[in-house]
């Protein structure tokens, strides 16, 4: 069995990752961060033979030339908190502390979210995925199932075929990140799933523990390959440019799932503080505060929210008298 760590620190690692996860914490993200320092930390002391480990942490975290500040931000606060654990560790008291960089601790990145022109720029695309012939029927169901039920982009590829009951329009998302839950969807969307399943059945075996979602292996769609597929259908598009990372992502169909389903609410003249924690409910939070940040302010919901609260402050004016 390939070791975790190889470090020189690879057991204060595995006891880190045993602590933290003692606690509740699953650590699923900082253990890939501490699994890239350890990587990175066996060759540093292969060249620095009188190497120390505060100049480690900043030589490794300074070395990310192509990565968001954000991000980098993230790998520093996993390795604070395995600072803080190694100096209650016997003999580890005196160690001496790196002079943390000074990084934002919050993103600055605005999500994009697809209009229903967008929407549709992307079905046309797909469908002219012709080699293999099911590969546009797959990435077809796997858009219309981002885009009209809000999963997560892992939630759908691990769906299985007894996850999915197309007759009474639900969809079983077993727990991996928030809730396990059931999600109903709209029979249009029946409709099409009906039509994939036809063609799935056809193209791969179908038994209950199969996956919805294959690819060219018939046995699964990896999320790689289906993340890169879903970025060269959004460059086609113009959505994206043709190099690098800005552009929408995938994982915005989620979001403009959220943005649109408020938009129909606020159209709809629908009580948006009621109705929240089932938003909430139905994308798989723990609470309320996990949907909010897909809440994101477009030009349209401002002009909605503007409007209602115009409506109400000259019913306000009526009732009082007051011509101000």
């Amino acid at each position: 069995m390939k070791e975790l760590f190889v470090s020189s620190l690879a057991d204060d690692f595995k006891g880190f990752l045993q602590f933290k996860r003692s606690l509740g914490y699953k650590y699923v993200r900082a253990e890939f961060t501490l699994r890239q320092f350890d990587h990175f930390l066996q060759g540093y002391v292969a060249e620095h033979k009188d190497w120390q480990l505060d100049r480690a942490i900043l030589t490794w975290l300074g070395n990310k030339p192509q990565r968001k500040a954000i991000s980098v931000s993230m790998d520093a606060a996993v390795l604070r908190q395995f600072y803080v654990y190694l100096r209650r560790r016997p003999n580890r008291s005196n160690l001496r502390e790196p002079l943390w960089p000074k990084l934002p601790t919050e993103s600055a990145f605005v999500p994009y979210v697809f209009s229903k022109n967008d929407i549709q720029r992307l079905l046309q695309l797909a469908a002219e995925l012709n080699r293999p012939p099911f590969r546009a029927k797959l990435y077809r169901a796997l858009l219309l199932i981002l885009y009209c039920t809000g999963l997560r982009f892992g939630e759908a590829l691990r769906l299985r075929m007894r996850d999915i009951d197309i007759g009474s329009g639900l969809l079983f998302v077993e727990q991996t990140k928030g809730r396990a839950r059931w999600v109903p969807f709209h029979r249009s969307l029946a409709k099409e799933l009906d039509k994939y399943l036809v063609a799935r059945q056809i193209y791969a075996p179908a038994r209950p523990e199969d996956y919805f979602l294959v690819g060219a292996n018939k046995r699964t769609l990896p999320i790689t390959t289906a993340s890169d597929n879903v970025r060269k259908l959004l460059r086609k598009a113009g959505l994206k440019p043709d190099r690098g990372r800005m552009g929408p992502r995938p994982y915005d169909l989620r979001h403009t799932f959220a943005v649109h389903r408020l938009t129909r609410w606020y159209e709809q003249g629908i009580d948006l503080n009621a109705r929240l924690p089932w938003l909430s409910a139905y994308m798989g939070h723990d609470d309320i505060l996990g949907t909010e940040t897909y809440l994101t302010a477009t030009p349209q919901l401002l002009s909605f929210a503007a409007n209602r609260f115009y409506r109400r402050y000259q019913s306000s004016n009526k009732e009082t008298g007051s011509d101000s």
